[in-house]
């Protein structure tokens, strides 16, 4: 057991977690993805980066089985959208998201925020939880900073710490992929150092479940993350190696404008050229 809170992780045989081939995503006449291939294994951790409206929030709908493709094929977990009851699918895959913060009551208590996770349900009602349940959610508290808070109403958290215990809940039931959209967005430098560290920990704990991570900013970028999508128009621009894929060049290419890129100690930096 390690810092993901994780025994074991039961991917698919042949190492595809997601697996998109030729997809779109349309919806009247915009495209919102247009001819997305995209195969992340159980031991890829992505990172996915592009500027607003690249298609990026949309893409993280398909791979959490919230949305299906207007054309193309997506598989995930051995199983294809369309043909698998996502509602078996979903509990399979850690998902935080501002939409999913925006679910949880404000006087939700902290602690039933993360262990509702076990029933994939946002909010505790009458659902019992045994002692194995209310273990792992106490470990997996203390694991990212916010055991103290177990009885605190989630809404009186800083962001730093709800961003937090989102994270704890999306590990809660032991996922083959965990999903982070935007997870760094409205932290203060503070708190954006300390979750970027808590998941480079994350990325390098081998029996960690597969995971893609979406942001605005390279200077987010967890060291640990094996590869890189960078999506613009809803198209990808690249995809593969991390180190590849993060060139001035292509970040360029990407935001549509001329970048310099740094990198110190695993840690990237971009600003404009000059």
């Amino acid at each position: 057991m390690g810092l993901d809170g994780s025994v074991s992780s039961s991917a698919p045989s042949d190492g595809a977690v997601v697996r998109m081939t030729g997809v779109d995503v349309v919806r009247g006449e915009n495209h919102l993805l247009r001819g997305v291939d995209w195969r992340v294994e159980a031991d890829h951790r992505w990172v996915v980066l592009g500027p607003n409206g690249a298609g990026k929030t949309t893409l993280m709908q398909l791979a959490g089985a919230l949305l299906h493709p207007s054309r193309g094929e997506v598989r995930l977990l051995g199983e294809t959208l369309g043909a698998v009851d996502v509602f078996e699918l979903r509990p399979r895959i850690g998902l935080t998201s501002a939409a999913l913060s925006q679910r949880i009551g404000p006087a939700e208590k902290t602690g039933d925020v993360v262990v509702s996770a076990g029933y994939a349900v946002v909010g505790r009602w009458r659902e019992r939880y045994d002692v194995h349940d209310l273990t792992r959610a106490g470990m997996l508290m203390e694991q990212w900073g916010v055991a103290q808070f177990a009885h605190r109403p989630f809404g009186t958290l800083s962001e730093g710490e709800r961003k937090r215990a989102q994270i704890a809940r999306a590990l809660m039931p032991d996922p083959e992929l965990l999903l982070l959209d935007e997870p760094g967005a409205g932290l203060d430098l503070g708190g954006r150092e300390d979750l970027v560290a808590r998941l480079s920990d994350l990325a390098r704990y081998h029996y960690a479940p597969a995971q893609v991570l979406v942001t605005h900013h390279v200077e987010e970028i967890p060291p640990g993350y094996t590869h890189a999508l960078l999506l613009r128009g809803g198209e990808v621009v690249a995809a593969g190696a991390a180190d590849d894929v993060l060139t001035a060049e292509k970040l360029s290419d990407t935001f549509g404008l001329p970048l310099d890129l740094t990198r110190t100690d695993g840690r990237f930096t971009a600003r404009r050229a000059r």
